[in-house]
C-alpha cells in the first residue's frame, strides 16, 4: 500500500461564488428604481394633450420651455426675453441637426407661443417640434 498517492484523486474546485455579485446587482437595481423618476430634466408645464405621434430623434434634444408665468428656459436655464437668438446661436455650436422642442404651458396665451416660435425659426432653426402629452382614450 502506497500511502503517498492516497490524496491524489482530490482536484482543486473552480467554481466561482456568485452569489455576492447578484446581491450587489439587486442593491444596485433597486436603487435605480428609486432613483429614476426622480431624473426628468426641465421646468414642470401642463402640456397640451394630443393624438400626435413622437419625432425620432438621434441627439440631445434641445428644448425651449414656456412656464404658465411667461418666463422662457433653454434647457434647464432660464433666458430672459429677447436673448433666445443669441442663445439658441451658441446651443447649436456642437451639434450638427438644428432641431428645437418646444414645450409651453397649456395656459400660456398663444401669442406668446408664437413668438417663441418666430424667435427660434429666426435663430436658424431648421426643424421645430411641439412636446404634447398624448390623450386620454375616451
Amino acid at each position: 500500500m502506497d500511502i503517498g498517492h492516497r490524496g491524489s484523486d482530490r482536484s482543486a474546485m473552480s467554481q466561482i461564488n456568485v452569489t455576492p455579485l447578484v446581491d450587489v446587482m439587486l442593491v444596485l437595481l433597486v436603487i435605480f428604481m428609486i432613483t429614476a423618476p426622480m431624473m426628468q430634466q426641465g421646468m414642470q408645464v401642463n402640456l397640451p394633450k394630443t393624438d400626435a405621434k413622437a419625432m425620432a430623434t438621434k441627439e440631445e434634444p434641445v428644448i425651449v420651455t414656456i412656464d404658465r408665468n411667461g418666463r422662457t428656459y433653454l434647457n434647464n436655464g432660464e433666458i430672459p426675453r429677447g436673448q433666445m437668438k443669441e442663445k439658441l446661436a451658441a446651443a447649436f455650436t456642437a451639434t450638427s441637426k438644428k432641431e428645437v422642442f418646444l414645450k409651453a404651458d397649456r395656459d400660456v396665451p398663444y401669442g406668446e407661443v408664437i413668438r417663441a416660435m418666430a424667435e427660434i425659426k429666426s435663430a436658424g432653426v431648421e426643424r421645430l417640434g411641439m412636446l404634447t402629452e398624448p390623450a386620454q382614450a375616451k
